[in-house]
């Protein structure tokens, strides 16, 4: 081509100078797809550098740097004294191999393969505008470009020839740090040969069920309960057995009325926040539970993963702390209002029990030591308080709100406590009507209602509604549209 191509470059380049995007890469990403969508061709010439930035109101370097990185990737070719060309790589590599054109996968496997009702879990991909969880953090509040710097300081602080440690032991320096965390939040009295961090609650439970589960094993949960572990626990083949609950947390007397000495390996329980109705564990009832997990030989799985969404500051409350891990296994999470990938789980238990857990972990793949840095780095400079008083501020604000939303907008029509813990409210409506149309109601507002919050039976229409992903404006506005629908469904 003899002249410069006549395309107006504004109209395919637009420079936004809020995003965190250097300059030179909007231009690059934005010509990439320009060239994508045929608006630049193979061979075009491109008029120089200077017309290029006077058009676009940028320096003249930055299309300079934009032409070289263009290059690079090689969507352009810079000939001297001739000028730069259009090039296309992706039709190149097409045009090389067509007998080697992609071809996707059926729709049907055309070979048997095992399926597992029991690990369906009710989960929507997509969300609407506005969406409701069962109890998730809003991970805006930490920023992650702070949690990147401390990942970022790690690397460069990382020696060529320092190898971080590959064996089962993980990270000392992490597993030292945490320890650390736990014996001050928690009032533990823990060494770090005790403490087996994990990378997900998902991991969590497939460990225990695989050293603790074999087929026909009576494992007993609540009535209403976490369906996360229900689901690992019942097809590693245990039983699942259901104990009555009520506004005391689980009904112990009901255990050892119904069941015998030797009969039940476990007993998987929230004591803190139990799921989905929120209520605690009676420190009568704490007590009951390891009196008789002692005298019928059972083990307590006690999950504590809603501790640093508490607003209590008493230690006290545990079973691991009262009974000092002899009938308890302990789990919780690190972290959790941070970025995922920057979160931690953890598994409290024997030395020997440990040891075992830790040959699992090599079928989930290995640990990211520097990860375990970051966040060992996170706790040792004392940021990780701050981040938490952070969180702690902001949960409290938006609970106060949401209650508030909720009587303003439902009135008497439903009957809720504001949970101490955790970051859902248990919202139990006082009729009964299909919580299936008020799904499909409220998602016609904008609203997705998840059918992991939906509990109804006989007795019971009740929705589990997490509140702390929101910001102010958002909480306010989904709860006047899911009203909307309740209205539209009941009136």
């Amino acid at each position: 081509m003899n002249s410069p191509v006549s395309i107006a470059f504004h109209s395919i380049i637009k420079i936004d100078r809020r995003k965190e995007d250097a300059v030179y890469i909007q231009i690059v990403y934005q010509f990439i797809n320009a060239v994508k969508r045929n608006l630049l061709e193979e061979g075009d010439l491109l008029p120089g550098s200077r017309k290029v930035a006077t058009e676009l109101k940028v320096h003249r370097k930055t299309v300079v740097a934009a032409l070289a990185e263009l290059q690079e990737q090689g969507w352009v070719e810079i000939l001297p004294n001739r000028g730069t060309f259009v090039k296309n790589p992706e039709r190149v590599a097409s045009a090389a191999s067509p007998a080697a054109a992609f071809r996707q996968p059926p729709d049907r496997a055309p070979y048997p393969f095992r399926r597992e009702l029991i690990l369906d879990t009710p989960m929507f991909e997509i969300p609407e505008k506005y969406y409701f969880t069962d109890g998730t953090p809003d991970y805006r509040i930490i920023e992650s470009e702070e949690l990147v710097r401390f990942y970022a300081s790690m690397v460069k602080r990382k020696k060529k020839g320092d190898e971080l440690p590959a064996t089962a032991d993980g990270n000392l320096f992490f597993r030292d740090q945490l320890s650390y965390y736990l014996n001050l939040t928690r009032g533990f009295h823990l060494s770090r040969s005790f403490l087996l961090p994990i990378a997900s609650r998902e991991q969590i439970f497939s460990i225990l069920s695989r050293l603790l589960i074999q087929q026909g094993d009576i494992v007993l949960i609540e009535s209403l309960s976490y369906f996360l572990p229900n689901m690992i626990f019942s097809q590693a083949g245990a039983r699942l057995k259901t104990v009555p609950l009520d506004a005391a947390g689980m009904d112990i007397d009901y255990i050892a009325a119904q069941f015998k000495p030797g009969e039940i390996r476990c007993v998987y329980i929230n004591t803190k926040c139990q799921y989905p109705t929120t209520v605690s564990l009676s420190e009568k009832r704490k007590t009951q539970l390891l009196q008789l997990a002692e005298q019928y030989g059972f083990i307590v799985i006690e999950d504590d993963v809603d501790f640093e969404s508490s607003l209590v500051k008493g230690k006290e409350e545990s079973l691991f702390r009262k009974n000092g891990g002899q009938r308890v296994i302990y789990t919780g999470t690190f972290g959790r209002f941070l970025d995922p990938g920057f979160q931690m789980n953890f598994l409290i238990a024997p030395q020997d029990l440990l040891e075992e857990g830790k040959k699992y972990l090599n079928l989930f793949g290995k640990p990211n030591f520097m990860i375990e840095k970051t966040l060992g780095e996170i706790i040792h400079q004392g940021d990780i308080f701050r981040y938490q008083r952070k969180f702690q501020k902001i949960v409290a604000e938006r609970k106060e709100l949401f209650a508030q939303m909720l009587h303003n907008h439902f009135g008497d029509k439903v009957a809720f406590e504001v949970p101490v813990s955790g970051l859902a409210f248990w919202v139990r409506f006082n009729s009964s009507f299909s919580l299936i149309a008020l799904q499909e109601r409220a998602k016609e507002k904008g609203v997705l209602l998840p059918s992991n919050c939906l509990y109804q039976n006989r007795g019971i229409t009740a929705l589990r509604l997490g509140f702390a992903h929101f910001d102010e404006r958002d909480l306010c506005e989904a709860v006047l549209l899911l009203h909307e629908a309740y209205q539209g469904l009941v009136s």
